[in-house]
């Protein structure tokens, strides 16, 4: 069976979770794709494919869109950490770009979890405190498009309500990933990955649709923890692969 095979799996996987819990469409399918292809193969596919699923969301809820925070605080230091991060994966190599992703994913999830298990509310941070998480966000992000826990994390004690909050991180992505896509493209890795876009971008449609005929006949909960309990195999089995 052709790896692809899996990857579209693991995207049906991802988009349908992200549908019914509200997160993580990119780190739960680069997550589980990092383990049978290299993380610089997957990114020019899997941005790509996600900017179709923030673009509609951003038109239908631009009303939501909280401009000052995304201007003034996050966008400056989530593109400056993007290009860091993009820059320095050819000196990281492989193995410990993986690595770092598996780590990431692993304290994303166990935390996730934790604070499910407890109810435990996350303290606020400080201004200095916010901004350097957001940088260390982009960095991530331009390492492996996977900048969302850490984001979330740095928001802490930022107050906006749900629908900003969602409305605000979701342009954040679009603009992220529209950048990275224009990179891929300057580097020469887009157009070679654009066939297989296409090909998947209809797992995407699939996954949404199956994940919005789920949401309110499941267990929201159950579901989430499910799902953070895979993102803890599939860091800790991208941690300990061997290299």
């Amino acid at each position: 069976m052709s790896v692809w095979w899996l990857i579209a799996a693991f995207v049906f996987f991802a988009y349908t979770m992200e549908t019914v819990t509200g997160f993580g469409s990119i780190v739960i399918a680069i997550s589980l794709g990092a383990l049978v292809l290299p993380i610089e193969t997957l990114m020019p596919v899997l941005v790509p494919l996600n900017i179709c699923m923030t673009g509609y969301l951003v038109i239908r809820h631009r009303h939501n869109i909280h401009g000052p925070t995304l201007v003034r605080l996050i966008l400056p230091l989530m593109v400056l950490g993007t290009l860091a991060g993009y820059g320095l994966r050819p000196w990281l190599g492989e193995r410990l770009t993986q690595v770092l992703l598996g780590v990431l994913v692993i304290w994303f999830a166990g935390r996730e979890l934790w604070r499910s298990a407890y109810g435990v509310h996350p303290a606020r941070h400080g201004r200095g405190w916010t901004r350097g998480w957001m940088l260390l966000a982009g960095v991530t992000h331009g390492l492996f498009a996977s900048g969302g826990p850490l984001l979330v994390y740095a928001l802490t004690g930022v107050e906006l309500d749900k629908a900003r909050f969602r409305a605000t991180l979701v342009t954040v992505w679009l603009t992220l990933n529209s950048l990275l896509t224009l990179v891929f493209a300057l580097d020469g890795s887009l157009v070679p990955a654009l066939p297989r876009v296409a090909i998947l971008l209809p797992v995407v449609v699939a996954g949404v649709m199956v994940g919005e005929f789920l949401h309110g006949r499941v267990d929201e909960l159950r579901f989430r923890r499910t799902v953070l309990g895979v993102l803890v195999f599939a860091g800790t089995a991208l941690v300990v692969a061997p290299g």
